[in-house]
Order: structure tokens, then sequence, then C-alpha cells
């Protein structure tokens, strides 16, 4: 893990809750995954799910992105 991730994981509330959310929606996607045949509505399921996983993923991927940007000028002051 990265130490970031760590940082983040520990100081902002909002990048827990994806992180959660992230893993929340992977687990319903294991389970559909683990069916051989999906109904139009589970097909749809899963897009969906998959869409929001994505998303979770990039603004999880902007904070740590602002923080590692953020972080050297805190440490400069």
């Amino acid at each position: 893990m990265d130490r970031t991730e760590d940082l983040l994981r520990a100081s902002n509330s909002e990048f827990r809750e994806l992180e959660e959310a992230h893993h929340r929606l992977d687990a319903e996607l294991a389970e559909l995954h683990k069916r051989h045949v999906l109904t139009p509505q589970e097909e749809m399921l899963k897009k969906q799910i998959q869409k929001e996983k994505l998303a979770k993923k990039d603004k999880m991927a902007e904070l740590l992105r602002q923080h590692r940007e953020g972080a050297p000028r805190a440490a400069a002051r």
C-alpha cells in the first residue's frame, strides 16, 4: 500500500467512504460473476455497478493526486 493512501485513509472521511463503497461494489460484481447466465436486468445492474465503481476509483485517484500535489507545499512551510 501507498503511504499517501494510508494518510488519506486516516485523515479524509470522503476517501474512506469512497474506498468502502468501491469494495462493496467489487463484492457485488463478484457475486454477479459467479452466475453463468445473467438476465437482461442483471446485465444492466452489472453495467451500472461497473460505472459506479469506476467513478469511485476515479474520485479516489483525484483525491490522491490532490494530496500528493499539496503535500510538498505544506511540508515546505
